[in-house]
């Protein structure tokens, strides 16, 4: 276990480098597969952390498509319930590069059930940096043309409307964007981001001078 836990740490660390990290070496190495496997060990959550943490710096270059080919995605949803809010927290800031990646993998994330144990974390967050990270991997489920199923992405709209009266200012930051992206459509959508009664709190962010919130 410490051996697989150092084995993680060491790709982290290599691939934490702020400029240039070194992707095609680390793929090279042949180790993502051993990094998504290392996430089904539940039992074992430091490693799971680790290796989740190294696969959102791989997810967070131009090599996004590695993770998901690897088929990191449904183990990564899986870990939004995991007991570890560490684990947890890695889990949606990597769904959130991956689903910002394009709506293509957008759609996969959410074809994955990524949405219901997202909003969970959002609704019972364990730590203020939980909240604000789903809440922005949340807005990335949401963005792109074309648009997600409404389906999908409507269960969302009541968690983002109580956000909006939060005094968390990033959070709302980023439930804004994500309504402005649900209602950018036809009639059905407006009436979705209306009917969870979001109207008196945009008015009142409307009459605050916030440009970061006034402008989505």
């Amino acid at each position: 276990d410490s051996t697989l836990l150092e084995v993680a740490q060491g790709f982290r660390k290599v691939m934490s480098v702020e400029t240039n990290p070194p992707v095609d070496a680390v793929l090279a190495s042949g180790i993502l597969p051993a990094l998504v496997q290392m996430l089904t060990l539940v039992d074992k959550p430091e490693i799971q952390f680790e290796a989740a943490w190294a696969l959102t710096n791989i997810a967070s270059t131009e090599k996004t498509n590695v993770v998901v080919e690897a088929g990191a995605v449904p183990h990564f949803v899986q870990l939004l319930s995991s007991p570890s809010a560490e684990v947890r927290e890695q889990s949606a800031w990597c769904l959130g590069n991956i689903a910002g990646d394009g709506t293509a993998f957008r759609d996969i994330v959410l074809a994955a059930g990524g949405m219901a144990p997202l909003i969970q974390n959002i609704l019972k967050p364990a730590s203020n940096s939980l909240f604000s990270n789903c809440v922005w991997t949340l807005s990335n489920f949401c963005r792109g043309k074309p648009k997600p199923d409404l389906a999908q992405v409507a269960p969302a709209v009541p968690i983002l409307a109580e956000i909006l009266k939060g005094d968390n200012v990033n959070a709302k930051v980023d439930a804004l964007w994500a309504l402005s992206y649900i209602s950018d459509g036809d009639d059905e959508c407006i009436q979705t981001v209306l009917n969870a009664g979001v109207a008196s709190a945009l008015i009142e962010i409307l009459d605050g001078d916030a440009a970061n919130m006034i402008t989505p």
